[in-house]
């Protein structure tokens, strides 16, 4: 841990820029989910009660340098005052935040300023005028090198902030210096989006679980003939390379040794429970929606052995019952485990979360990231410019 959090700064009677993601969806001017305002809820609370005062820069959209008003932070403003409890003042320009003496204020759009995006060092040092410290709390965007998230981190003190802090502890506890034995369930649709993950991941782990309609690139490049199920014959190189490498590194590897086949993609289709393997040979009509039971209790049993977990896709198409049960079971195996105080789990990426919700268990993981992207970077091993900026 490389990185400053708020526990390691003075606040009282100064200033902090604080870099938020409040990049929330908004209907008729109205805020649909504030989940990630409630997020950012703690470290303001914190900064406030220590006699610190807070400037929040956050982004909304992609504007691309210029003012959109339809992209205006002000329209989230009182969806903030409600999960603060208190009023929050809004700075329309750069101009009027010199002159702003709020203990509590929202900046504009920050990426209304061609400078953010471009990381420009003159823009960041505008900013950097505005205030004492610096702490981001926008994980979700420390994989961006933008003025607000890295160039500015170099000018002033900088820290974590609590949701930033939360995120790093549990995917350094994850992933840098996990308790061992280490597993992974890594699904979703394609193997041309996850290659830099897996490939990480193999040289880290002792268990994978390759799910989803990835699966099924791993078993036809060994050898199965899939019908018309997902998958992607320019990867199954890539896909040998990969278990190759898993073997090298001594990462047991599991792909489904059976699946839940259908003739058709949709809610309730009927279908059949096939074996899977290098000799599997379905009729050209029928595709693997899914994991099978075999497949669900080899996955249990693998994580009874484990003391970390990560999470990221689904094991078969969540979204169209019943083809979502091998998730919910993994997922609930997980859960209950974790409950224990016998596995430290980690979940992140969009689908992943629906996914764990869905399966009515995402309270009960250790720590759910909705970072997304920021979240796959890590996981891929990539440096992410946020989060070296603060010393990480």
């Amino acid at each position: 841990m490389g990185w400053k959090s708020l526990d390691d700064m003075e606040l009282d009677g100064k200033r902090v820029l604080l870099r938020v993601d409040i990049n929330v969806p908004v209907e008729d001017g109205r805020v649909t989910d504030a989940t990630r305002i409630e997020r950012i809820v703690p470290t303001v609370t914190d900064i406030l009660s220590r006699g610190g005062k807070v400037t929040l820069l956050a982004h909304f959209g992609r504007p691309k340098g210029k003012v959109v008003d339809e992209m205006s932070l002000k329209q989230v403003l009182p969806a903030l005052e409600k999960a603060l409890g208190r009023d929050v003042a809004f700075v329309p320009s750069l101009d009027a935040a010199a002159e702003a003496q709020g203990d509590l204020q929202l900046m504009e759009n920050i990426r209304f300023y061609p400078g953010e995006e471009a990381n420009d060092e003159g823009f960041a040092r505008q900013l950097a005028a505005l205030g004492d410290i610096y702490c981001n709390d926008a994980f979700s965007a420390a994989h961006r090198a933008h003025a607000s998230t890295e160039a500015l981190a170099r000018l002033l003190p900088a820290c974590a902030g609590r949701l930033m802090q939360a995120e790093l502890s549990a995917l350094e506890a994850a992933l840098a210096k996990p308790e061992r034995p280490v597993g992974a369930v890594v699904g979703g649709a394609k193997v041309s989006t996850k290659i830099a993950l897996l490939e990480n991941l193999v040289n880290r782990l002792d268990v994978l679980v390759i799910g989803g309609g990835m699966a099924n690139t791993f078993l036809a490049a060994l050898g199965a003939d899939l019908g018309k199920s997902l998958e992607e014959p320019d990867y199954y190189d890539t896909a040998k390379d990969i278990m190759a490498q898993a073997d090298k590194a001594g990462c047991r590897v599991i792909l489904p040794v059976d699946g839940l086949v259908a003739r058709e993609f949709a809610k309730g289709a009927a279908h059949e429970v096939a074996q899977l393997g290098p000799d599997a040979s379905l009729a050209e009509d029928q595709m693997v929606l899914d994991a099978g039971p075999d497949t669900v209790a080899l996955v249990e049993t693998a994580f009874a052995g484990l003391r970390t977990l990560i999470w990221n896709g689904p094991m078969g198409a969540f979204e169209i019952p019943p083809f979502d049960t091998a998730t919910v079971a993994a997922a609930r195996a997980a859960a209950a485990k974790t409950r224990e105080g016998t596995l430290t789990s980690v979940a992140g990426g969009g689908d992943t979360v629906a996914a764990l919700n869905q399966a009515g268990v995402a309270d009960d993981f250790t720590y759910i990231s909705t970072a997304g992207g920021a979240f796959l970077e890590w996981m891929e091993g990539k440096t992410l410019p946020g989060v070296a900026a603060l010393g990480g």
